[in-house]
């Protein structure tokens, strides 16, 4: 899910004029250097928030759609479940013994990886740790689908409706398959590109020294070997 996109996104919506919405967004700055934006108040704002956790989405009273990870006061409020074990670095999961989930979507990564010259196996890898095969994923910044497509990153690779799991995955391939070819066919970079943004990487000469995005990268590369000899 590319870092770079979420916060320009998110920092966009924080110089708007309106008052509720600029006095809503929070900016947390973490002791490894993630920067995380919320527009929910917590009684713990320097607390890392996890990908594994059930998120809230509803209106407050302001008409202003939230996230939060407490259920709130509202009566009318969605429950998004959404898990990206790779992207947690407190994550407790045995990469090199976790089910795989070889064999689905076989047809739509196959033809995606072929035409854009991806390995299917890092195609596979990419779906695993961005959503757990999860075409119903929905994260609370709203990347879509299983290979977590931002509105920006869909619109840019050409996918109009990214939860249809077949124009998720070939949209998802294309962006990785710029990143391989901006960072000179390296899965690492690439794939941290991917998770924190192709500038960031650029910047950093780099992984980013994000606890997140290194833990990313490794697990990634883990779950490439074995779906490959799968």
């Amino acid at each position: 899910m590319p870092r770079h996109i979420i916060i320009f996104l998110i920092a966009a919506l924080a110089g708007i004029s309106a008052p509720a919405a600029a006095d809503s967004i929070k900016r947390i700055v973490h002791p490894d250097g993630r920067v995380e934006f919320t527009n929910v108040k917590s009684d713990n704002p320097g607390r890392v928030s996890s990908k594994n956790e059930t998120v809230f989405r509803y209106k407050d009273t302001n008409g202003i759609v939230a996230y939060s990870g407490a259920r709130p006061s509202v009566a009318d409020f969605d429950v998004i479940s959404f898990h990206c074990y790779a992207c947690n670095p407190n994550s407790r999961v045995n990469w090199r013994t976790t089910p795989l989930f070889s064999g689905r979507y076989e047809s739509e990564i196959k033809k995606a990886a072929e035409a854009y010259d991806v390995d299917p196996a890092l195609v596979r890898a990419v779906i695993h740790a961005e959503s757990a095969f999860n075409e119903k994923a929905l994260s609370p910044v709203g990347a879509q689908g299983l290979m977590q497509l931002m509105p920006g990153t869909a619109l840019e690779v050409g996918v109009q409706n990214a939860m249809v799991a077949a124009d998720n995955i070939r949209g998802g391939v294309t962006y990785l398959a710029k990143m391989l070819e901006r960072f000179k066919g390296d899965t690492r970079l690439a794939t941290a590109a991917y998770n924190a943004g192709p500038g960031t990487v650029s910047r950093y000469g780099g992984i980013p020294p994000y606890a997140e995005t290194k833990a990313y990268v490794e697990r990634v590369g883990i779950l490439r070997e074995r779906y490959a000899s799968h």
